[in-house]
């Protein structure tokens, strides 16, 4: 039984805060969407369509006609998502921002100007001592010369100079596995922040990922330690107030349940999880 693979957002949630880390990764509660989860799902949705469209139909306003008939494939397989919104006047306006997002894309890329090796890759490689990574990539780039570009769009607005470092994390992530997969770094980190038209960029070298693959290997030996002993701090941050886990947060005066053996047996891979705290 292999240990569970782990994500850059899996990763992120245990440096943000291990007891949300357990609450999604170990014992899988339940969240509500967001309307601005919802919102990115959607605007990516509409994106990796529109490279489905010939070089010279990649227009704007080709991509906003996506947005709909995408809106309703998401809802044919959740229509929960309806739940949402109160009324109609609040889904039109929601529907807009999608749409505002979509035009600002075209104010940042030509996509007539670009044909993608990949979208929506699915990435799954073992680094160090049997370390499972896994991951999703937007969009990969390929030039002649084999240099290779990772682009991830990001609804939001782009993050100040002191949190950008933060914001690259799930980008060195991506570069990290496709090196390992590949044997060759990729030649630029590409963040398209749509909410605020800026783009960042990090072009990587092979020292800086073999540093990065060090954090990940530490942050995954915390990771087993914390598991082991089956105790998961709460730890408050300015993002507690948009967490999905309040009622269960010592933070906001909710009780801790028992963590799941299971959950913790298939995070370390192993038959029989030792007994927390033991």
């Amino acid at each position: 039984m292999r240990r569970a693979a782990i994500s850059a957002s899996r990763a992120k949630d245990f440096k943000q805060c291990p007891l949300m880390f357990r609450y999604r990764t170990i014992d899988r509660l339940a969240e509500s969407p967001r309307p601005e989860a919802v919102r990115g799902t959607l605007v990516h949705a509409v994106l990796e369509r529109l490279f489905d469209l010939p070089a010279h139909d990649r227009t704007e306003g080709a991509a906003l006609n996506l947005v709909d008939p995408q809106w309703a494939s998401l809802l044919s397989g959740q229509p929960e998502l309806l739940t949402l919104f109160a009324t109609e006047v609040e889904v039109d306006a929601w529907l807009a921002q999608v749409r505002a997002l979509v035009s600002n894309y075209f104010r940042m890329e030509n996509p007539r100007r670009l044909e993608p090796a990949e979208r929506e890759r699915l990435v799954e490689v073992e680094i160090g001592d049997g370390i499972l990574l896994r991951g999703y990539i937007d969009r990969v780039d390929r030039a002649l010369n084999g240099a290779t570009r990772i682009v991830d769009y990001k609804t939001g607005k782009s993050p100040s100079e002191r949190f950008s470092a933060d914001a690259l994390f799930q980008m060195r992530f991506y570069a990290l596995m496709l090196w390992r997969l590949e044997g060759v770094a990729p030649s630029r980190l590409q963040l398209v922040y749509l909410g605020d038209g800026r783009t960042l960029t990090l072009d990587p070298d092979e020292p800086d990922l073999e540093r990065f693959q060090a954090g990940v290997e530490a942050l995954w030996r915390q990771i087993e330690e914390t598991a082991l002993s089956g105790e998961f701090p709460a730890r408050r941050s300015a993002l507690c107030p948009w967490c999905s886990f309040q009622a269960v947060c010592p933070v906001f005066g909710g009780e801790v349940p028992p963590v799941s053996p299971e959950g913790i047996s298939d995070l370390l891979g192993v038959r029989r999880a030792a007994t927390p705290g033991g």
